[in-house]
């Protein structure tokens, strides 16, 4: 075999992203299986295996595949250090033979083949998002990192989308979830994968280093209270914006138009005194940031404090050629305040003539979720961007997706996992899946058939079957067909499809779901998206189930 360090060479790719994700991060069962293939001759026997889900998560009728560019650069990395073997060593019985551990240094992904639907693919249960052929016991070590890549990577972007689907394409999503995430790697996938699934930016500056994902991010209450007056502002001075001129006192500025307000007809009555160490923190902040203001108005009142307080600032900024980015709301009646606090920017905006003062951006957080974007839409808001958090990085609504990964053909000969469970039993035989499309455009139905089947044609009609329910069969005339699988990984050929960078998958995630009829995507009893089998696959499954499962003898 070649080195691996050629593998990388020949292939250009580096490691995942997590360096934790070694030869090692599996279960022990998989080197247990892998001795016993290799002490019984078989750990070279050419195996395929399908990574797929049986079911949907959320309650709903799709999923979005993700976590496949992980799973590349994990296989073109994969190799033993000395020191793994060492410690495996320690955890096999001393009668484990030395062969053994001189198998496993020599091994690498130079003989596995990776097929798999895009990532950022809309994708549904049963259809294998990945297809791993190669030597038995290689692809069975390569088994519980591939899931765990996939599972979590999956789950958090269609959490993401179905947030994008509610709260609308208008509006800007942010992912505020890294200090309630399951621990760092959790942080750091969920903002990858959230910007996958919809996202606009996030808060987490390492996802922002490494994937190059807009950041956003202002201040927190702590840093409101922590001012006790505008006594602690020692700089004042602030440059006008285009560098005629400097103000040389900016807080008698704002203190100067905060009075112009509590003077002003339009928002008489709304606020008196405003908390003065608030008015302190929002100067402190827009003296370091005049270009990127932003408040947050709820630590001490919104309607009484924090807005009034936050237009001061936000005049003083104008006078001086400066424009404010708006407020964030964590807390209180998000739809009443949002609605209050834009007829307190559009009043201001008429009262003292600044234009697009009333267009101000309101950002709301606060443990968002599904539900709560659907409330909101429902009672009417002026919300234009939310940050979302442990909701979302969590899954809080669903914890696993539930990918599994069977043996479907040993040595060219198919196999298939039996259960009294239906849901549970595996289709066998290396498949070809294809995407069939209607006259309006939409995706009808997935088609799994057998490698060697001639492939469904545009106009030709296809029999499509359920793999298991014999009356749910129908006809379609596809007026597109789409191959879903390409090969991503062929050891050291280098052939394989080049992996697109993060955005081009956001651009094909979002595509997808623009793509799908709207019944399927809804939130509530969603229609469910056809996965069938061709007929001569169907005969076949239920050939071999007839075979391979027991035949009972009654006494």
């Amino acid at each position: 075999m070649d080195s691996n360090n050629n593998l990388e060479q020949n292939l250009g790719l580096e490691g995942p992203t997590n360096p934790m994700v070694s030869p090692l991060l599996t279960d022990l069962y998989q080197f247990t299986m892998a001795y016993a293939y290799w002490k019984s001759g078989k750990h070279l026997d050419k195996a395929v295996f399908d990574l797929f889900f049986r079911k949907n998560p959320f309650g709903g009728e799709y999923t979005v595949f993700a976590g496949l560019e992980e799973c590349v650069r994990f296989a073109a990395t994969f190799k033993f250090k000395e020191e793994d073997i060492e410690f495996l060593r320690t955890t096999f019985p001393p009668t484990c033979e030395e062969g053994f551990f001189d198998y496993l240094r020599g091994i690498n992904c130079s003989d596995i083949e990776i097929y798999a639907i895009p990532e950022g693919s809309v994708v549904f249960p049963k259809i294998p998002l990945m297809r791993v052929e190669g030597p038995i016991a290689v692809v069975q070590l390569l088994e519980t990192p591939l899931v765990n890549l996939v599972n979590y990577a999956s789950l958090v972007t269609t959490n993401a989308a179905r947030h994008r689907r509610v709260a609308g394409s208008s509006k800007i999503l942010l992912e505020f979830g890294l200090r309630r995430a399951q621990g760092p790697d959790g942080g750091i996938s969920a903002s990858k994968y959230c910007y996958l699934g919809g996202f606009d930016a996030t808060s987490n500056v390492d996802a922002g280093r490494r994937f190059g994902i807009p950041l956003r991010g202002t201040h927190s209450h702590a840093f409101v209270s922590s001012f006790m007056g505008p006594d602690e502002i020692t700089d004042r001075l602030l440059p006008r914006s285009d560098g005629t001129g400097v103000c040389e006192d900016f807080v008698s500025l704002t203190q100067h138009w905060l009075s112009k307000l509590q003077a002003a007809d339009s928002v008489r009555g709304t606020f008196s005194e405003t908390n003065h160490s608030e008015l302190a923190a929002f100067m402190s902040y827009a003296l370091a940031f005049p270009t990127k203001f932003q408040a947050l108005v709820d630590t001490y009142d919104v309607m009484r404090s924090g807005l009034p307080n936050f237009c001061a600032v936000s005049l003083a900024l104008n006078e001086l050629g400066y424009k404010s980015q708006g407020i964030r709301l964590d807390s209180g009646d998000l739809a009443y305040l949002s609605t209050e606090a834009r007829e307190f920017f559009c009043a201001i905006e008429k009262e003292f003539g600044v234009p697009d003062f009333g267009k101000m951006t309101i950002t709301a957080s606060n443990d968002i979720n599904e539900e709560t974007l659907d409330a909101l839409n429902k009672q009417g808001h002026e919300v234009d961007a939310f940050g979302i958090g442990t909701h979302l990085v969590t899954c809080f609504a669903q914890p696993a997706l539930g990918c599994v990964f069977k043996l479907v053909e040993i040595n060219g000969q198919p196999r298939m996992k039996l259960s009294e469970d239906v849901s549970k039993v595996s289709i066998p035989c290396k498949k070809r899946c294809y995407r069939l499309y209607g006259k309006d455009g939409y995706p009808l139905v997935d088609i799994m058939t057998g490698e060697n089947e001639v492939p469904p044609k545009e106009r030709q009609r296809i029999l499509c079957r359920h793999p298991f329910n014999e009356s749910k069969r129908a006809y379609v005339v596809p007026q597109r067909v789409e191959e879903l699988y390409k090969c991503y990984w062929s050891g050291n050929s280098g052939k394989r499809e080049p992996l697109p960078v993060l955005k081009e998958i956001r651009e094909r995630c979002l595509r997808q779901l623009a793509e799908m009829r709207p019944d399927h995507m809804r939130g509530l009893n969603p229609t469910p998206y056809k996965v069938s089998v061709s007929a001569k696959l169907y005969d076949f499954i239920h050939f071999l189930w007839l075979n391979e499962a027991p035949v009972g003898e009654l006494q």
